[in-house]
């Protein structure tokens, strides 16, 4: 039997996750975390089951969990629920969607989501509690640290460092081998 898995956060981003754990079909979505005010409403078919206060005690009947709240102006939020959650006793799995290319040398830690298209490859480092969005590419050697959003589309050259907690804009793309640690809107070119 599959393993339950809750999801914290009930918006978009919330969205595309439920399609990527139906499509990698290792967990069972058990239902989602959401505002008090929304429980007992239903994202994509999944009921709201509860609040962030409810989480230590659905702990005593779900061990899995996943952040499914995005990451635009900030991810102070995301970070918050992570931590909480990891503080609680979850297990806190990587998400992969089977429509994704993780090459086997690449590493990704634990809460991160990789969806549809994305392209991983040879050696990158991925850290805790990262998006890495539809059809992003993230070259050889890359270094993406913890709590980073790689946009749709956004290409990450080989040996770049994202730094921890940044963003990256749909359809950005990087030069080779230099640090980011800062908001990169959609469409830049990083040098």
């Amino acid at each position: 039997m599959k393993p339950k898995i809750l999801l914290i956060g009930g918006g978009g981003h919330c969205k595309s996750v439920i399609d990527i754990i139906e499509n990698e079909d290792k967990y069972s979505i058990a239902g989602i975390i959401d505002k008090k005010e929304l429980i007992g409403t239903k994202v994509l078919n999944y009921t709201i089951i509860g609040c962030d206060d409810d989480l230590e005690q659905l702990f005593l009947k779900y061990k899995y969990a996943i952040v499914t709240i995005g990451h635009i102006k900030t991810n102070q939020l995301r970070v918050k629920l992570f931590n909480t959650l990891q503080n609680i006793g979850y297990t806190i799995p990587t998400i992969i969607s089977p429509l994704a290319y993780v090459s086997k040398y690449a590493f990704i830690d634990k809460g991160t989501v990789i969806h549809h298209q994305a392209l991983i490859n040879a050696d990158a480092k991925i850290g805790k509690n990262c998006i890495i969005n539809s059809k992003a590419l993230i070259e050889h050697d890359v270094v993406i640290e913890d709590n980073c959003h790689i946009s749709t589309g956004a290409i990450i050259n080989g040996g770049v460092v994202v730094s921890e907690n940044t963003f990256v804009g749909s359809n950005a793309t990087t030069k080779e081998y230099i640090t980011i640690n800062k908001f990169i809107k959609a469409g830049s070119l990083v040098k």
